[in-house]
């Protein structure tokens, strides 16, 4: 099985020894940030290789096995290699997912915000229904959930929310699911049992790593602090340890009461700002900053990229991608994988679809 060919390893084991090579020069550590980077570049090409070469000694133990299994006409060991190569196959997928995450900051954490759109009540309760989808997509990928920010609907559901995905190439799989998304479905909130649609926005951001300077001025900021308050009780201080930032230029606020202590919400706030201005400055080209603000339009019709359909039928389909899975069910619970596959691959055709 010739896979070095389909993952060009040749190719990415020769890119190595030229940034090492690079790292010989005398003057290679005159320029920090830029030694930072072949280094942190070199460092991620190589667990490239060594994830493939484990993998493809996994599916040589596995054909060895097979072949004296073969010979001694053992079926005792045909479940073992039938789990094995299920996961293999499982990981070899994911092995050839990662190859599409090309992106500097892809590999980052991802600092995931939702927000209810049009809809009231229906919309703040499917803000609830996304954030339950994500964290048992971020639990099923292995990474950890933190939560930065709650606010909680004024009846039922959440009016906003704000969470951290840590773990390997966390941004790069979730920065797909940024955009406005479509709910449809019989409300429960209505007695009248009326067919309703409601709208969330979702945006993600990479967490920047501290090495990386943006520079903000602290005389830009407004800095308010207020009570916490969380779901059910949680999270609940007696003291205003919450804090929310305005970064007065360009109106981006971000705010955080996951910690008791002020200290550490305000910590976490200014990564958290420092990761939307880096946005902005990573794309500077745009003539105002309002239109990297205004990148999802309305949270309302028209700008989805995806709709989940409870009924007349179920159905989630991505508009950029066409991808679509008739067991709404599992995609709430979180089997998000399809939707992100399709949107990398398009992405890296140049083949997504615009509103």
């Amino acid at each position: 099985m010739k896979w070095g060919l389909h993952f060009d390893i040749a190719k990415i084991k020769l890119e190595i020894k030229e940034l090492e090579e690079q790292t010989a020069d005398p003057n290679f550590w005159n320029d920090i940030e830029n030694s930072q980077k072949v280094l942190q570049k070199i460092k991620v090409l190589k667990e490239k290789v060594e994830r493939f070469e484990s993998l493809q000694q996994e599916w040589e133990d596995l054909s060895t096995l097979v072949e004296l299994a073969d010979e001694e006409e053992d079926l005792s060991v045909l479940d073992e290699v039938s789990n094995s190569f299920k996961q293999l196959q499982k990981d070899l997928q994911e092995l050839k997912l990662e190859t599409l995450l090309s992106g500097e900051y892809d590999k980052n954490n991802a600092i995931l915000t939702l927000h209810a759109g049009a809809g009231g009540t229906e919309a703040q309760d499917w803000v609830e229904m996304l954030l339950r989808m994500y964290t048992r997509w971020a639990e099923r990928k292995g990474f950890a959930v933190k939560t930065l920010d709650y606010l909680a609907g004024d009846e039922a559901g959440v009016k906003s929310a704000t969470i951290l995905i840590q773990g390997m190439n966390a941004y790069g799989y979730a920065k797909s699911e940024k955009g406005v998304h479509r709910l449809v479905r019989i409300s429960p909130f209505d007695a009248s049992g009326r067919r309703h649609t409601s709208f969330a926005s979702v945006d993600v951001m990479p967490e920047i790593d501290d090495e990386i300077e943006v520079s903000i001025n602290p005389d830009d900021l407004r800095v308010d602090t207020y009570r916490s308050s969380g779901a059910g009780g949680q999270h609940v201080n007696k003291t205003d340890s919450a804090i929310r930032i305005t970064h007065i230029p360009t109106g981006i606020v971000v705010q955080c009461q996951n910690e008791r202590s002020q200290h550490k919400n305000r910590e976490t706030a200014m990564k958290m700002l420092k990761a939307k201005l880096f946005e902005i400055k990573e794309r500077e080209q745009k003539e105002k900053i309002e239109d990297i603000k205004g990148e999802q339009k309305d949270i309302a019709w028209g700008s989805q990229i995806r709709s989940y359909v409870f009924h007349p039928y179920n159905l989630v389909k991505d508009h950029r991608t066409n991808f679509e899975m008739g067991n709404i069910n599992a995609v709430m619970d979180g089997e998000l994988d399809g939707f992100i596959n399709a949107y990398l691959k398009a992405a890296s055709l140049g083949q997504l679809k615009t509103n």
